[in-house]
Formats: C-alpha cells, sequence, structure tokens
C-alpha cells in the first residue's frame, strides 16, 4: 500500500487529467487512475461484474448538482471503500468494504458532489480520512479545496 502514497513533483502534481485522481491528507498524497462515470447510465452501471481492480485504480462519481447520495452493491463483485465528498472536494464520509452482492443501501450524505470507490479497506490501510481533499480535472475549480 505504500506504493501508492507518493511525492510528486511540482509540475507533475500541476496536471489534471481525465483518468487520474489525486487525494491528500495527514498521510501524505496518493494518486489513483480512475474511471469516470458522469452520466445516469455509467453511474448505474459503476463496478459492476468486475473481478478485480488494481490497487491503485478506482472509479470517480461526478454529479451535476450536489445531492443526496445513496449506494448498493448490485452485481458488484469485489469489496469497495466509497469516499463521499463534498463539492469542495472535500471527503465528508467514508463507508469501508462494502460487502460484494448486498444490496443495502449505503447513505453517504446529504451534500454530495463526488464519490470515489477504491479497493475495500484500502482508505484505512493509506490513512485516508474524513477531510482529506481530491482533485481532479472535472471538479468545479471556482469552489475546489484543491484546485487544478
Amino acid at each position: 500500500m505504500a506504493g501508492l502514497v507518493i511525492s510528486l513533483p511540482a509540475q507533475a502534481e500541476d496536471a489534471c487529467l481525465e483518468d487520474s485522481l489525486l487525494i491528500r491528507g495527514d498521510f501524505g498524497q496518493a494518486r489513483f487512475s480512475v474511471d469516470v462515470a458522469d452520466t445516469e447510465t455509467e453511474r448505474a452501471q459503476g463496478l459492476m461484474n468486475r473481478s478485480h481492480m488494481p490497487s491503485s485504480a478506482g472509479m470517480l462519481f461526478v454529479y451535476e448538482t450536489t445531492r443526496s447520495a445513496s449506494f448498493w452493491m448490485r452485481n458488484t463483485l469485489i469489496p469497495l471503500d466509497m469516499l463521499f465528498a463534498d463539492e469542495h472536494g472535500v471527503v465528508q464520509h467514508i463507508h469501508s468494504n462494502a460487502i460484494p452482492l448486498d444490496e443495502t443501501p449505503i447513505f453517504g450524505g446529504d451534500e454530495v458532489r463526488y464519490v470515489l470507490e477504491i479497493n475495500g479497506g484500502l482508505a484505512a490501510a493509506m490513512g485516508i480520512s474524513v477531510g482529506s481533499e481530491m482533485r481532479h480535472k472535472n471538479f468545479l475549480q471556482e469552489i475546489a479545496n484543491w484546485r487544478c
């Protein structure tokens, strides 16, 4: 897991890419390769039917408006951590180790704009916590805590 926490040169840190999300906090900083789900169809599909996901990968859900958000694990085969962030890209809630195939709703909060799904247990192993800040090209840059 330590391989995911990286120190980036200033030039690389300035680049915001569609397939890359940065997260920082007391643990340091990490980069995830992400698939972006920013349409209703993509969000409904999510990570369903995937049997494996690299430890440095994830899926970023982007909503058009800040909203109440609930997820479930229907047809999702791998345990996931769900990081629910507000419109500023700040993690407000973490649901750890969501159970594969479980259809119980997982409530993420009332002020959710972005959700990052990563492999189950990874957030705790890395030290990612509530208050960590995420950075991505699709975030509202004018109000993001960590701008591109």
